[in-house]
């Protein structure tokens, strides 16, 4: 039966899930894992498999149409070349060699031009989750990850786009050309009701389940209306430009936050069904394939993101972080390969190998990312020797005139607010960033910058950390904190040490180690609003403080 089936699949999913998040592992493996061990004991019958399959295309629709709904075109100015370098240079390199290893395995042009796609595309899901554990969301290296994330996605939204418009009785020049006319026209009629539906929206918006209503209506109406043969296109573009319809109404944030359980049930679906359908065709000769092209992607993803960024000038740290969390395939790898064999252009055999691939890549860059930095202490010797000492940012030499002044180490955000404060007063003082490009852009200003990581002893001896008043730490990593007050106090130990942390645990084991003061931004900011609040009661000076604080990030207003 068809609903006891379903509710095997739900029960399994969530059993698997809740162990697999006790074990800290991805949810995602959990899922497939349910779906392979129901499929192996017979509780899901093949037709029903594919019932199952056709729910999922609504998980998928939704997950692209909350992509499209959140996509903010604003924010691609501001990704910055490294994360386009980074996320393009490693789409190029995986896609051509992946190309070719899979020729090299034994299989066709399509089949090998569908995997080197499906293993191209690193996880946004995973590592977010991963990096947010670690607290390394607002590093150096987890923001350009971040950002060559989205380029990647948006390349996805463009192969998924390109593989929609041939099949295997067109050619492909010529297919991709009429749906490239169809879907002109469909996304041109998309824009006009863009400048209409943020209207309807605020009449239903103050009804929660109407607003509820309409989102999934739109989502998948739009999804179904791309992917007939009236538009030509697929359900996964047309729940994206549904989304993207949407992005610039006021409630996208609200249709976003109440549609995701409903996204992440029938994703649930989705990948119970990948694990159900891997027992199709699986031979030995395949999983070999998979174990392979599972090693070509956790070695030669980081392999090639080190070397750009080294070329770029980062240090071996940050690129080597960088490089370990792109060494797994995306949830938009299962979404091409399922619309791969919807087009009939691929089998059951070859969609199980890029589920099993998917396994085994998130798996271990799961570990590669939660423990990347023992892995880099490890590896250290190395990769050392990739490390720029001159290109992108020239190296200055020690400041032996350096005396009692002030070492600020990382000038991001709030380091750039106090850098920007000792330029204007008569203290010396020196500062430590290791992102080459912001490095760059402050030495324009003849501002005392040093390009490094206060960790090396060549950066400690030119900064004169043993002869600094007071060291101050921006940086709000806990791992990094630690350090820099180790080795200021084996430097010199009546240097005050003023370190930052984003948490009060994390603060009060810094206090335990011997830091002299620890910021707390969030106390910092209630701070400053109470005496706005008791010396400014008719908020007179609210223009002044917006007018500062923009032109701290950036911006002026016109």
């Amino acid at each position: 039966m068809l609903f006891t089936e379903i509710v095997i699949a739900v029960i399994s999913a969530a059993a698997i899930g809740i162990l697999f998040h006790i074990l800290r592992q991805p949810s995602i493996i959990g899922f497939i894992v349910a779906g392979l061990i129901i499929g192996s004991l017979g509780y899901l019958a093949q037709e029903n498999i594919e019932v199952i399959n056709n729910l999922a295309s609504i998980g998928v629709a939704l997950l692209l149409f909350i992509v499209g709904l959140e996509m903010n075109i604003k924010e691609l100015r501001h990704i910055g070349r490294a994360a386009i370098l980074v996320g393009l240079g490693q789409i190029i390199f995986t896609f051509t060699i992946g190309y070719f290893v899979c020729y090299a395995l034994g299989f066709t042009n399509l089949t090998s031009f569908y995997i080197s796609i499906a293993i191209t595309f690193s996880s946004t899901i995973v590592v977010v989750k991963l990096l947010s554990e670690k607290k390394d969301l607002k590093s150096l290296y987890g923001r350009i990850v971040l950002g060559a994330l989205l380029v990647q996605d948006l390349v996805a939204i463009l192969v998924i786009l390109f593989l929609t418009g041939f099949s295997g009785k067109e050619a492909a020049g010529m297919g991709f050309v009429v749906t490239l006319l169809k879907g002109a026209v469909f996304v041109g009629l998309l824009i006009l009701a863009s400048k209409y539906l943020p209207k309807l929206l605020d009449l239903i918006g103050r009804s929660r389940e109407l607003l509820f209503l309409f989102s999934i209506a739109w989502a998948l109406g739009i999804a179904a209306l791309a992917g007939s043969s009236v538009v030509g296109l697929s359900i996964e573009v047309g729940g994206f430009l549904a989304g993207l319809s949407l992005a610039g109404s006021a409630e996208n944030f609200q249709i976003s936050s109440r549609l995701r359980p409903l996204r992440d049930f029938f994703l649930i679906l989705f990948f119970v069904g990948l694990g159900a359908n891997m027992l199709l065709g699986i031979t030995p000769e395949l999983v070999t394939s998979a174990i392979a092209l599972s090693f070509f992607v956790l070695i030669g993803n980081p392999i090639i993101i080190l070397i750009v960024m080294s070329v770029m000038g980062y240090r071996a740290r940050t690129a080597f972080l960088s490089g370990l969390a792109f060494a797994q395939v995306s949830e938009f790898s299962f979404v091409v390969i399922a619309l791969g064999g919807r087009l009939g252009h691929l089998g059951a055999p070859e969609m199980s190998l890029v589920t099993l691939i998917g396994i085994i890549t998130i798996f271990a860059s799961s570990y590669f990312i939660y423990y990347g930095d023992r892995i880099y202490e490890f590896m250290k010797p190395g990769v050392k020797f990739l490390e720029k000492r001159k290109g992108l940012v020239e190296e200055f030499g020690e400041l032996t005139n350096l005396k009692n002044h002030l070492v600020l180490v990382g000038v991001h955000r709030m380091g750039q607010a106090i850098l920007r404060a000792l330029s204007n007063s008569t203290r010396d003082f020196v500062a430590v960033d290791f992102d080459p490009v912001v490095v760059k852009n402050l030495r324009e200003y003849n501002l005392p910058v040093f390009y490094g990581d206060i960790t090396e002893e060549a950066i400690q001896e030119s900064v004169g950390l043993d002869k600094a008043h007071v060291v101050i730490s921006t940086a709000p990593d806990f791992r990094d904190n630690l350090a820099v007050l180790e080795i200021v106090r084996r430097s010199n130990p009546k240097t005050k040490v003023i370190l930052t942390s984003e948490s009060e645990t994390d603060a009060l084991e810094l206090y335990r180690k011997g830091a002299d003061y620890v910021i707390l931004p969030h106390f910092l900011g209630g701070r400053e609003l109470v005496e706005i609040v008791d010396k400014d009661h008719s908020f007179t000076n609210l223009e002044k403080l917006k007018r500062r604080d923009l032109e701290l990030i950036g911006n002026s207003l016109t």
